[in-house]
């Protein structure tokens, strides 16, 4: 039997729009306040023990279906917050990193998703993945299409793995808030045995606190990965 000690804590982020509906806010003011959480809950990874990767859920292939102003929002929300979190990322020595097309933002916004990625590319503490118009189908293609290039004629698991865009570790826990109880095409590879937990908190209202107590839990929990 494996020990629960987790390494690599994946989070979708769910309820945005439904916090801000309940307030009679609009949806905007949803994201705004989720992007506050993620600073809270990114800090309190890189000060726990043994967490070195915590990935999230930001933006997903599906997103762009959204309405065009709310989609336009969010990006020029994402550009605001890396610029605001480098700092950040500096004082708590977090590794910033991105997975998923960034190929479909606009020239400025990649400069921008790089260029954090570049200055923090030293930091040690953990390492803060954004899933930013992400798909886990997509990535799994991409993968093998890869090494289909390379020449493989016989790929194997650590091939594929080691081909991923997250090459770090499979996922100990995914956490989802907002009381949603599917994976939306996330991390679908990495995902093979991970414990997941379900709260019915939205995500602006998702606190370190209630991480703490999660992660309590998850370490009482026997992982046999098909064993006995």
């Amino acid at each position: 039997m494996q020990s629960s000690t987790i390494k690599h804590l994946a989070i979708i982020m769910d309820g945005n729009g439904r916090w801000a509906k309940e307030r009679g806010l609009k949806r905007t003011k949803g994201h705004e306040v989720g992007a506050e959480a993620i600073r809270d809950i990114t800090t309190y990874c890189a000060a726990h023990k043994t967490i070195e990767t915590a990935t999230f859920y930001a933006f997903s292939t599906e997103n762009w279906k959204r309405p065009k102003l709310e989609v336009e929002f969010l990006m020029k929300l994402l550009d605001r917050y890396l610029k605001k979190e480098l700092k950040t990322y500096q004082e708590h020595n977090i590794r910033f990193q991105a997975i998923g097309n960034i190929g479909a933002f606009s020239k400025a916004l990649q400069l921008r998703i790089r260029d954090t990625e570049y200055l923090t590319r030293n930091n040690k503490s953990l390492t803060q993945i954004l899933a930013l118009n992400y798909g886990g189908r997509a990535e799994i293609t991409s993968a093998v299409n890869q090494l289909i290039q390379e020449g493989k004629t016989k790929v194997t698991e650590d091939d594929i793995s080691e081909s991923l865009q997250t090459p770090y570790s499979d996922i100990d826990i995914l956490i989802r808030t907002s009381g949603e109880e599917r994976i939306s095409n996330f991390l679908l590879w990495q995902l093979s045995y991970a414990e997941f937990y379900f709260t019915q908190t939205l995500w602006p209202d998702f606190t370190a606190k209630e991480l703490d107590t999660i992660l309590a839990s998850f370490t009482q929990r026997h992982r046999r990965f098909g064993g006995l």
